[in-house]
């Protein structure tokens, strides 16, 4: 049976409304579509300045980067039942705490260091990168399974034991989200191994390349898809050598079960992301995106630099499945205009000849929309294996959200624009735009909306390249009109000013409230006054009384 678009449309809407009632994974849902489709309390009328600010906040011990992640009605032993927001620090510490700040204390709180046995986070003067400081522990955003109540988070860590020089380690953990134990089996350690084969000054050279745990630094999102949990990797500061390695896990054991690696050959070919999350579509392929590096899969290598690639658990392990590479990847490679700085988007069926779409784009600003069923591989001299190109005024260090028919982006130094689609394709110019350029790189849009209704893009405007310290902003728009920016927490400052700002944080809107992780806190907005209730007239209510007594 053949489905119209339309109600396409409606079924995507409603799946996605369903799974949305709870914030589990990175961007709300495995498409990445950025859009929380089950928000009743915040609407394009009651978030302004008068009405909506921050509530509270929520101190923590270490930077938070990561997502805050939400479930309702969590039974906590000894505290009740609770609606739960989950943060994630560098500090290597989880939080557990009450969503609506009753009370303000965290409902649990674990760490996985001990100073004390000598294991700590790690300082952000071992690595030398500034983009990640004081301290490098949980980065990626963490991934929960709702039906078994665990929640899988990756951690970083230094450790020193007898006075022996330090050793770096990264571990998967998976906790039970009512109390913060470690689940049976849990941690398990992060190794993993390829093949090699390297050009020297004496020839060829094949051999065992290993996952290095001090040079690899997760900024993706974790992943599960039917059981499996997908993990990626790229560096800190471009300090090499250091590859793309994707890892897959059974969620149920921890059992590594599947190794890729985008540059085994050579090096770089990093998944940044931006601390967005690799996508999945309904038959659980996965779709990513890579950074600066060699590329010669075209010529029979196995080095995919600047490329986006669909991957796919089997029986044999983790497997290349199709890729999509720009015909000018050697010149995004030497001008560091990495494709990997943004994140897939699965998009909802659409109308023509290519129904089944995902969208991307990077530094160059580039946006790529792409068939998933055949993304095109490689062809000098023209994208013409693209659906379409279309550009942006910046580079995109992020993701794009997709509501309602249409996709929003927030590219550096640029206006926050709505992208259209005509017949499967995007429009060539925005159908709505902001009226005042975004600071910063720009950042992932996150969408509000009741199913296809009062729809509000949020995003934060976070700290820009090269500069000291400054206050986050969180900002509102219209989704229907760019135009009407309905709230920053810039207009009453004193109220509601966020703390530090960090890079790539994307807010997370749940049940009335907007979680904006910054440095050392979650800053929580919401409704000043309880909403009123909408009146009847008695003449209505008696009405609908006859209609169900007939």
């Amino acid at each position: 049976m053949r489905i119209s678009p339309a109600l396409s449309a409606i079924l995507f809407v409603i799946a996605s409304s369903a799974a949305l009632a709870q914030i589990t994974t990175s961007q709300y849902d495995n498409a990445r579509t950025g859009a929380n489709l089950n928000e009743t309390a915040l609407n394009p009328v009651n978030v302004n300045a008068q009405q909506f600010g921050r509530v509270f906040r929520l101190p923590v011990d270490g930077d938070v980067y990561a997502q805050p992640l939400y479930l309702r009605n969590v039974d906590i032993p000894g505290k009740g039942r609770h609606n739960v927001v989950f943060i994630a620090t560098e500090h290597d510490s989880v939080y557990a705490f009450d969503a609506n700040g009753q009370p303000l204390d965290p409902l649990w709180h674990i760490s996985f260091a001990d100073r004390a046995g000598g294991v700590t986070a790690i300082p952000q003067a071992d690595i030398g990168c500034p983009f990640i400081a004081p301290e490098i522990g949980i980065t990626s955003t963490p991934v929960i399974e709702a039906a078994t109540g665990t929640l899988y988070v990756l951690a970083r860590t230094r450790e020193t034991r007898g006075g022996d020089r330090p050793r770096y380690y990264q571990r998967l953990h998976a906790i039970d989200v009512a109390t913060g134990r470690e689940r049976s089996g849990s941690p398990v350690l992060i190794r993993a191994g390829v093949r090699s084969k390297t050009a020297g000054f004496l020839g060829l050279f094949e051999g065992d390349l290993a996952f290095n745990a001090y040079k690899e630094n997760p900024r993706s999102s974790l992943l599960l898809v039917d059981g499996t949990i997908f993990i990626t990797w790229a560096s800190s500061c471009d300090f090499g050598p250091y590859h793309g390695w994707v890892l897959t896990y059974d969620a149920r054991t921890l059992r590594p079960t599947g190794v890729f690696n985008t540059s085994p050959d050579s090096s770089e070919g990093g998944i940044w992301a931006s601390d967005t999350g690799p996508a999945a579509d309904a038959e659980g392929n996965v779709y990513l995106a890579t950074g600066n590096g060699r590329f010669d899969a075209a010529s029979g290598g196995r080095d995919y630099g600047d490329s986006v690639l669909k991957l796919r658990v089997d029986r044999s392990g983790l497997a290349l499945r199709d890729y999509f590479t720009p015909f000018n990847q050697a010149r995004l490679n030497s001008s560091d205009d990495d494709l990997g700085s943004g994140g897939v988007v699965v998009l909802p069926d659409q109308p023509g000849a290519h129904r089944h779409l995902i969208v991307v784009a990077g530094k160059e600003g580039t946006i790529y929309l792409l068939d998933r069923d055949r993304l095109g591989k490689f062809h000098s001299g023209s994208d013409a294996h693209a659906v379409e190109t279309v550009s942006l005024a910046g580079g995109v260090f992020g993701a794009p959200a997709y509501w309602n028919g249409k996709l929003y982006f927030l590219a550096s130094g640029d206006v926050l624009k709505a992208f259209g689609f005509d017949r499967g394709q995007l429009t060539r110019s925005p159908v709505s735009q902001a009226t005042e350029k975004f600071g910063g790189p720009g950042a992932t849009p996150a969408v509000s909306a009741n199913g296809l209704e009062n729809g509000i893009v949020w995003a934060i405007e976070s700290r820009r390249w090269r500069t000291g310290d400054r206050q986050a902003t969180l900002h509102a728009w219209d989704a229907s009109d760019l135009r009407h920016e309905l709230y920053t927490s810039d207009q009453d400052f004193a109220r509601d000013a966020a703390g530090t700002a960090l890079r790539f944080t994307i807010p997370a809107i749940a049940d009335g409230h907007v979680y904006v992780g910054t440095k050392g806190e979650v800053d929580v907005y919401g409704l000043i006054a309880p909403p009123e209730k909408p009146r009847r007239s008695r003449k209505r209510h008696r009405a609908s009384r006859t209609l169900l007594l007939q």
